[in-house]
């Protein structure tokens, strides 16, 4: 348990240090915390999110299986590795990790956002908006959800609801929505103006 206790601590040191922006202090202390008790996941988890700001994905991947492996109900760690997995461009793992991290905390807007994303990429409109609509489920006054369903029902073909969706963004104060409806809502209208 000594040992636990001296990596715990050294984890804190290490997020303290990571969020002052000393990273390089911050990985000794947790390469430190890891050695003193290699167990320990979320000293993995930080050390995985330095070396992915840093753009070392390889590591950070590496970094957040550790931590899984350790303990495989971090639900951080599963979105974590999730995000790793959309910069490479493997959006089916990607979605993989975000439905674990779903699964193990099923209010996990974040991970039901990014996970509506990888859909996106990979033009599964429907599961995308799906996942969009769990979001407002859980928060209805997700800005973010209503402005990315807007998106994803007028690029689905249902042209009314993805309007009102982001009418409903605007009104939550995305003002980028509005654009969007001049562009794409109101085409319609301005074609039938001209006939």
């Amino acid at each position: 348990m000594a040992f636990s206790q001296n990596a715990k601590e050294l984890t804190r040191i290490g997020r303290e240090l990571y969020e002052k922006n000393e990273f390089m202090e911050a990985i000794l202390n947790l390469n430190k915390a890891v050695t003193l008790d290699p167990t320990y996941s979320p000293a993995y988890y930080l050390r995985g999110n330095i070396k992915d700001n840093f753009e070392d994905r390889h590591g950070a991947m590496k970094d957040y299986n550790l931590a899984l492996e350790k303990n495989p109900k971090f639900a951080d760690a599963f979105f974590a590795r999730g995000n790793v997995k959309m910069k490479l461009q493997d959006y089916y793992g990607a979605i993989a990790d975000y439905s674990a991290a779903i699964s193990i905390n099923e209010n996990y807007i974040e991970a039901y956002f990014n996970r509506g994303r990888a859909k996106q990429f990979l033009l599964a409109y429907e599961d995308a908006i799906n996942d969009c609509t769990k979001i407002i489920q859980i928060n209805p006054t997700n800005v973010d959800a209503f402005y990315m369903r807007g998106i994803l029902r007028i690029n689905f073909g249902d042209m009314k609801n993805g309007c009102l969706d982001l009418s409903k963004a605007g009104e939550l104060g995305d003002h980028k929505a509005y654009e969007v409806i001049k562009e794409k809502c109101n085409q319609k209208n301005q074609d039938t103006e001209e006939d």
